[in-house]
């Protein structure tokens, strides 16, 4: 357990660095495919591998999403545009153990604000309640009341967060919304986890684009996707993959 924990802290550290530089590189002006090329070669100038490239049948280091894509996007000759809301996920796969983290922000505007930082409060809340002997349906309550509660908009009823480690997605699903079925898991200490908060403004109902895993709304509201990966704590969730950036909500490294 301690040598899987060092391997997902250090790897962790280097996620969240390369989604950091990954946000700042990306502007208008500049295309999707070149930020893709920047975070790749910033994780394995670092030792590290691009885990979502390890998927089967998906080749990229990033899923970059804008406005109504909500995840899974292929990054593209699409230029970055002022007012554009982008969701840029990212994998790292280092010494045999995967993290997973997400991020979504506006480019130069400020319009989506209240809708954004509700994602970033439902995350938190869902990572105070990843405690021992805490279900999944803690979790999944504390995002859909944050989202749904207070009258944002819908978590996505299709996908969920996930168990993470020596796979990058495994047991448990961690769904958005109160589920029976997948609630019921019960968190065990040291357990791995990613933590997704995966919303849109209008209805849940999704697409899927002709490429086979771009998702978007169907309704073309906007969407967003916040992530993190934690170990379970006896205080709640201990994030690994932070936002190291000084506007966050959070301190770095919390």
């Amino acid at each position: 357990m301690a040598d899987k924990l060092a391997a997902m802290r250090a790897g962790g550290l280097i996620l969240a660095q390369a989604l950091a530089a990954t946000r700042e590189f990306i502007r208008p002006g500049r295309k999707l495919i070149e930020a893709e090329n920047f975070a790749r070669h910033f994780l394995e100038a670092r030792g590290a591998e691009a885990a979502f490239a390890r998927v089967p049948g998906y080749r990229w280091a990033t899923c970059i999403n804008l406005n109504e894509g909500i995840v899974h996007g292929i990054p593209n000759q699409r230029q970055f545009q002022k007012g554009d809301l982008v969701s840029l996920d990212m994998g790292a796969y280092y010494q045999g153990y995967n993290t997973d983290m997400a991020y979504s922000w506006e480019l130069e505007t400020n319009r989506y604000q209240k809708f954004l930082q509700a994602g970033e409060e439902a995350l938190n809340r869902a990572i105070k309640a990843a405690r021992p002997g805490r279900r999944v349906r803690d979790v999944s309550r504390a995002i859909q009341e944050t989202i749904e509660g207070q009258g944002i908009g819908s978590v996505s009823r299709d996908l969920t967060g996930h168990g993470v480690g020596r796979e990058l997605h495994q047991e448990p699903f961690i769904p958005g919304f109160e589920e029976s079925q997948m609630g019921q898991y019960v968190f065990q200490a040291g357990e791995t986890i990613a933590i997704e908060v995966i919303y849109s403004a209008g209805r849940p109902d999704l697409v899927v684009a002709d490429d086979g895993w771009t998702i978007a709304t169907r309704d073309g509201k906007i969407a967003a996707l916040f992530e993190k990966t934690v170990v379970v704590g006896k205080t709640g969730g201990q994030v690994l993959t932070p936002y190291l950036w000084k506007e966050t909500h959070e301190k770095a490294g919390k």
